[in-house]
């Protein structure tokens, strides 16, 4: 009965928090921090205004206004909310239970272009606050697995309230794959590479000839009707296509689709990314890669090392950091461990202010959102972190998180746990 009891009393800590956090004033003053704007150069004692969700101000010097909520900043670092841009994050709760399971599409022939995996997203997810309560205030939810086209990804805020609440951008990206050809039901690289040049003619010529088609008078096409549809702003040049590419020579067979049919083109992963650096500076591809480890996952990985990062960007490819993208419980777990991956890059040799510019400018301007996300400027949406210290650094806190210039602190369950059993008696505990 005690430890009901003290289940049911954390749970409403819990939601009193949310309640009261959500319930906050709408113009917050952030003062006297460090202010990191990304945009431009770090403010010492500054000051960050916001008002109904964006920010109005900042500056040193800058007035509060009358009967704003104050955040006392000082000796603290004050960052725009950090983006991750490669999760599962509301789309995978746990991998026994294939319910809680909405990342991965069966497709037709390899080709899900049509997945919207947001529409599956999970607002009540468990996995949300050790996210956010990491400093991360945004992510990119994107559809897994090893089809040719796995589907579209979006943006969500880490806000509270419905899955509608949370999306800022849907469609964001398409998701595509050029490493695995078994994965799509095909024989080798060579004949996925085939299938994706069929796909993309296709989708031109469905969106040339979409009357014919209607009329049935259209050639027989590699893919279904809402799949092609959904290719149109791809090749088109409207929406981003996302590669996921490891093998330098796969990096390379991208690069050559891109240039090939005008793709807006972003690599994931890229583990021999920095082996053809300076051909993704060339093209300015952006690169999604992460800095956690340099060991190969598999053959097309065996060129993998940590310094990858930091010579993508001193080759000028522009990089967004992710967190660990391993995939399924263990991806989607470690959304958190963001500014782990950004301060291992500055590790072995990624500038400081690159890192920060990494998991917050850097991945606004890949998806064309910096005029609302990744920087501190007015204008721009409040997504903002206090933190303890250099947000980098493995023992800094998130004090505070504001997503939408509103404050959310709710308990995460390892809060829960600490809190449950910290408060039972001595005779409920291990010796």
């Amino acid at each position: 009965m005690l430890i009901t009891i003290q289940a049911a009393r954390a749970a409403g800590l819990a939601l009193l928090a949310a309640v009261a956090t959500s319930a906050g004033a709408q113009t917050v003053a952030i003062t006297g921090g460090r202010v990191y704007p990304v945009s431009g150069p770090p403010i010492e004692n500054g000051t960050v205004v916001i008002r109904d969700g964006r920010i109005t101000a900042l500056g040193a010097g800058i007035a509060v206004p009358a009967g704003a909520q104050r955040i006392d900043a000082t000796g603290k670092w004050v960052t725009p909310g950090l983006i991750n841009s490669a999760t599962e994050l509301g789309l995978y709760e746990i991998g026994a239970v294939n319910e809680t399971r909405e990342a991965i599409a069966v497709g037709r022939e390899g080709i899900a272009a049509a997945f919207t995996a947001w529409e599956g997203l999970n607002p009540a997810s468990v996995l949300i606050a050790p996210a956010r309560n990491e400093g991360i205030t945004s992510v990119v939810a994107a559809p897994a697995g090893n089809l040719l086209v796995t589907g579209q990804a979006a943006l969500i805020d880490l806000v509270d309230g419905s899955a509608a609440d949370m999306i800022v951008r849907a469609p964001l990206a398409m998701i595509a794959q050029v490493g695995n050809a078994q994965g799509a039901n095909l024989g080798a690289r060579g004949e996925l590479l085939v299938r994706m040049r069929e796909l993309l003619e296709d989708a031109r010529a469905f969106a040339a000839n979409r009357a014919a088609f209607e009329r049935n008078q259209a050639r027989r096409y590699s893919a279904s009707r809402p799949d092609l549809e959904a290719m149109i702003p791809v090749v088109q040049g409207r929406l981003p296509l996302i590669v996921a590419a490891s093998k330098a020579s796969d990096i390379e067979a991208a690069l050559k689709l891109g240039r090939d049919y005008g793709l807006r083109l972003m690599i994931a992963g890229a583990a021999e990314g920095w082996l053809v650096a300076d051909q993704l500076a060339a093209a300015k591809v952006p690169v999604l890669a992460g800095a956690m480890n340099n060991i190969p996952s598999s053959f097309s990985s065996l060129g993998t090392r940590q310094e990858n990062v930091a010579l993508l960007r001193r080759a000028g490819v522009p990089v967004l950091i992710i967190g660990n993208s391993g995939g399924g419980d263990e991806e989607a777990f470690n959304v958190r461990n963001l500014k782990q991956e950004a301060g291992n890059a500055i590790a072995y040799g990624l500038p400081w202010d690159e890192a920060l510019r990494a998991v917050t400018l850097t991945p606004a301007e890949a998806f064309g959102l910096a005029d609302r996300y990744g920087s501190l400027q007015p204008g721009r949406v409040a997504n903002v972190v206090v933190w303890s210290g250099d947000p980098f650094e493995f023992t800094t806190r998130a004090e505070h998180v504001l997503v939408r210039g509103r404050e959310i602190v709710t308990p995460t369950r390892q809060d829960m746990l600490t809190e449950r059993y910290k408060s039972l008696p001595p005779s409920y505990r291990q010796p």
